[in-house]
């Protein structure tokens, strides 16, 4: 067992780390993930149970889900229909002959969600976040990330070749022979490495106000001299486009370098590889399983869910709301609610006593922060309502799964669309109650917290107040610090992006920020070194939560700090396969959980008063050097 005042992590944790079995079915195990994976067993149960008899239903809008879940689990059906429901797609793809063919057929592309070297979407607007915006953004990279690509990564060579590879043996089973599939494959690889000098890297990207580009209509129109994005504009939108935010100028700038006559048949063949590899889990059982190669080889997993887990897992992509609010209902009680609710204006009232009392912000900027943290909205549980359009998917057992899964598609995207210049509702949740995590939305000032994260080890009644925030208090207080973070610093009380800092004190809070770049940046750690950019908003959230948590329980009227850290410390504890590590230092705005432990503690005076620890001693940091920012 590891010496606690060496490596606290392991001490706290060893004994499960010695003990902990990975699934086969998963990249890792671990707090979150185990909570994930009760929740999933429970709900999977529960929809069987449902799907076996119409008398199990206890509301209407789960009766399509249950619809849902009986037609993805009908193998029989889906072997033997194959790859006939998507055949249309293919061959509409096929058949195009030249751009101006594409173009009369892009609106409903569009609509369709078909793969395109771009992408529309609407979202508010960054800087008047009362109304939505259209946006532009970039086709994604097969890769993870851009820097796979860069000459010499042996990872990215092997993850493309087991693209190559799994594409090859899919077109196969669509009819093509073996050298035909070998020919399409390259030309789609060929047209996705062309994409590649043009797009952002994950640490471009984790600047979310880099996005906001806003261009007129006109020059987002000339932007390609084949594609027509008018006519896409025009079928697609009750209101008439006249600004467009694009997220990745360069992309589009240099969109003439790829979308060109004599990159047509690699277009069409890279279109045709992603439509027959999005579609494959919900085609044959030969087709999931082979659909499944690169993203197993991605994450490092031994083999794929069951069928009858698949089933579950594509019906909740689908119905994510519906069954969440279910469960929120089901198994979120009133008591839990109101202590959580609790917990999170306690950890409010913390933040603002500590801006009042912060020593480097001018009054202008704290009372301007203040204000924001008595905007900021907050969700706990499950929402009210969730959004109108589940209303619409109504699953028709006649059809294919296939069949429902293109018609819901379309509903969604055609829901988003229809959102363009509207208001923008607030309460509309981003995140399912049965999904084990939490977030901020920056352009919303909101805060949600799902009921699955709610319980055990984040948070029980039956544990102490200090241990309940060590782990859910911390979680509350990290995503109330990402309004404060180096992103949600830039937007104000609104969500909107707007300066609200003087001059200085963005210099200073600057400055602060780049001493937690240096921190986390080159840690050596299982699969690589941490990238100090790539993570350093989740570290700020991360040590703002911690310490304000850290105050809020030391104001409760019974403190056990020793229960605070060792929760902490226990709701990091992870175990995860090489290959998702990896990944995860490549493209994840986060730390590796060790790190979030260990690192985020030793930036806490009060950690080496509870355990006595001494500059001997491997956990200890001298005081000059811990990162205080909030």
């Amino acid at each position: 067992m590891a010496n606690l005042k060496d490596d606290f992590y392991e001490a706290i944790n060893g004994d499960w780390l010695k003990t902990a079995e990975i699934p086969a079915d998963k990249p890792a195990t671990g707090g979150f993930q185990d909570l994930a994976e009760d929740i999933e067993q429970l709900l999977m149960d529960e929809l069987k149970e449902m799907s076996l008899s119409e008398d199990k239903i206890p509301e209407v809008k789960l009766k399509e889900a249950v619809a849902f879940y009986r037609l993805a689990n009908d193998y029989d059906q889906r072997n033997t229909l194959k790859a006939a429901p998507i055949k249309d797609l293919l061959d509409r793809i096929q058949n195009i002959s030249n751009y101006d063919e594409l173009n009369q057929q892009l609106a409903s592309w569009l609509k369709e969600g078909l793969p395109l070297p771009f992408e529309f979407f609407v979202d508010a607007d960054m800087k008047n976040t009362q109304e939505h915006a259209l946006y532009l953004a970039p086709a994604s990279l097969i890769l993870p990330d851009k820097t796979y690509y860069e000459d010499g990564n042996q990872q990215g060579e092997k993850l493309l070749q087991v693209f190559f590879e799994m594409v090859v043996k899919l077109l196969k089973l669509t009819g093509y022979s073996q050298s035909e599939s070998e020919t399409i494959a390259e030309q789609a690889l060929a047209f996705d490495r062309s994409l590649v000098p043009y797009v952002r890297n994950a640490e471009e990207n984790a600047d979310y106000s880099k996005i906001y580009n806003p261009r007129d209509r006109k020059t987002v129109t000339a932007y390609s001299d084949q594609m027509d994005f008018d006519i896409a504009f025009n079928e697609l939108f009750d209101e008439p486009v006249d600004q467009v935010i694009v997220t990745e100028p360069d992309y589009f700038e240099h969109f003439n370098t790829f979308i060109t006559e004599g990159h047509l048949p690699l277009l069409k063949n890279w279109m045709y590889v992603l439509t027959v590899v999005s579609y494959a889990r919900y085609l044959s059982e030969d087709f999931r399983q082979t659909g499944s190669l690169y993203r197993r080889s991605l994450s490092g997993i031994d083999e794929l869910p069951s069928p009858e887990k698949a089933a579950f897992h594509l019906t909740l992509g689908q119905f994510d709301q519906v069954i969440g609010l279910y469960y929120g209902k089901k198994y979120f009680g009133k008591k839990a609610k109101n202590d959580v609710e609790h917990m999170v204006h306690a950890m409010i009232q913390v933040y603002k006593n500590r801006l009042k009392q912060n020593n480097w912000l001018s009054e202008a900027t704290k009372e301007k922060a203040i204000l924001k943290l008595d905007k900021i909205g907050i969700n706990v549980g499950y929402p009210d309502k969730i959004p109108a359009v589940y209303e619409k998917l109504k699953t028709k057992e006649e059809d294919s799964l296939v069949a429902n899964v293109r018609r819901f598609l379309q509903l969604i995207r055609q829901d988003n669309f229809k959102k363009f210049k509207q208001p923008v509702d607030r309460n509309e949740w981003e995140m399912a109650a049965s999904t084990v995590n939490a977030y901020y939305n920056g352009s919303l000032n909101i805060i949600v917290f799902p009921a699955a994260i709610l319980q055990a080890p984040f948070y029980s009644l039956k544990q102490s107040a200090s241990a309940n925030y060590g782990g859910i208090g911390a979680v509350i207080a990290h995503e109330i610090s990402h309004a404060f973070d180096n992103n949600g610093a830039k937007f104000d009380e609104y969500g909107n992006l707007n300066n609200w800092w003087t001059k200085e004190d963005l210099a200073y809070f600057e400055e602060l920020a780049q001493g937690m770049i240096e921190e986390f940046d080159g840690l050596e750690t299982t699969g690589g070194t941490v990238n100090g950019k790539l993570t350093v908003s989740e570290n700020i959230a991360d040590a703002g939560g911690l310490s304000c948590a850290l105050e809020a329980a030391k104001n409760e009227e019974q403190t056990d700090l020793t229960a605070f850290f060792n929760n902490w410390a226990k709701i990091w504890r992870t175990k995860a396969r090489l290959q998702y590590q990896q990944l995860l230092l490549a493209i994840d705005v986060h730390a590796p959980a060790k790190l979030r432990a260990n690192i985020q503690l030793q930036n806490l005076d009060d950690f080496f008063t509870v355990f006595d620890i001494h500059s001997t001693d491997k956990m200890y940091r001298k005081p000059e050097n811990r990162v205080k920012i909030w």
